[in-house]
């Protein structure tokens, strides 16, 4: 089974996954962009940050490996350049300033490619700012759900690893091995508010825990989000909302 066999829905994205990009904000605060700069947003899904470097006076331009959210992204945005390519495999003509990622590096299992494609993407002096799913991320509820998975019969769906989250130590040695210089790294703890207050965890699974439905018949990935759901009612359903247990890291390096 491909790991990485996971399947986007932009409009949902959009409709009930705006989280994603709205904490992203504050990691632009961090990006400090500079009138004129060249930058380049990683995983930029359907573009919102993307349109907000925009505005603060950048020449922006946002990566995807989804097609779809390309096309959403281009329809949203249509006076910013937009570009289907995989972050461990892309190549740019001329260098950029900055390099911006938000909630995507952890979908990328060659890591170590990723890193080196970032590195020679950027000027001398150039940044990399990132944040993605770290040490821990979501762990209650991706072990409900291969536990739910075996008590399904599905044992090989329940021992895909679709996403790399990696310690502060791990990712940092990945960079200082390519040759950035590390300047800052945090691993916290980001209780994330669901959208949905009745089906936030099954509206999670069905966005971004495709990869782990595949080859299962549509009424039972239905019942196995709902299970998931049931069993994760007592310890992540808040104040009438649901909660997904995010641990971010948050990385800034330079290429000296």
């Amino acid at each position: 089974m491909d790991a990485n066999n996971q399947k986007w829905n932009a409009s949902l994205y959009v409709d009930k996954h705006a989280f994603v990009y709205e904490y992203g904000e504050d990691l632009i605060r961090l990006l400090d962009v500079k009138e004129g700069e060249e930058i380049l947003d990683i995983g930029c899904g359907t573009g919102q940050l993307t349109a907000v470097i925009k505005q603060q006076g950048a020449f922006v331009t946002g990566l995807d490996a989804s097609q779809d959210m390309i096309e959403k992204a281009c329809d949203l945005y249509p006076d910013i350049a937009f570009k289907v390519a995989n972050v461990a495999d892309f190549t740019l003509q001329t260098p950029v300033d900055a390099i911006f990622s938000n909630a995507t590096l952890h979908w990328v299992l060659d890591y170590q490619e990723a890193a080196k494609c970032m590195y020679n993407a950027l000027k001398p002096n150039g940044r990399l700012v990132v944040e993605f799913g770290g040490k821990g991320n979501v762990d209650m509820v991706i072990s409900t759900l291969k536990k739910v998975l075996k008590d399904y019969g599905y044992f090989t769906n329940a021992k895909i690893q679709p996403w790399f989250f990696p310690s502060i130590s791990a990712y940092t040695a990945v960079l200082e091995n390519i040759g950035f210089t590390v300047t800052l790294a945090q691993l916290y703890d980001r209780p994330t508010l669901l959208a949905d207050s009745k089906k936030g965890i099954e509206d999670w699974l069905q966005m971004f825990a495709t990869s782990f439905f595949e080859g299962i018949p549509e009424a039972q990935v239905v019942a196995i989000c709902k299970e998931v759901q049931n069993e994760l009612y007592p310890f992540l359903y808040k104040n009438d909302n649901w909660y997904a247990d995010y641990k971010r890291l948050r990385v800034i390096a330079v290429k000296l």
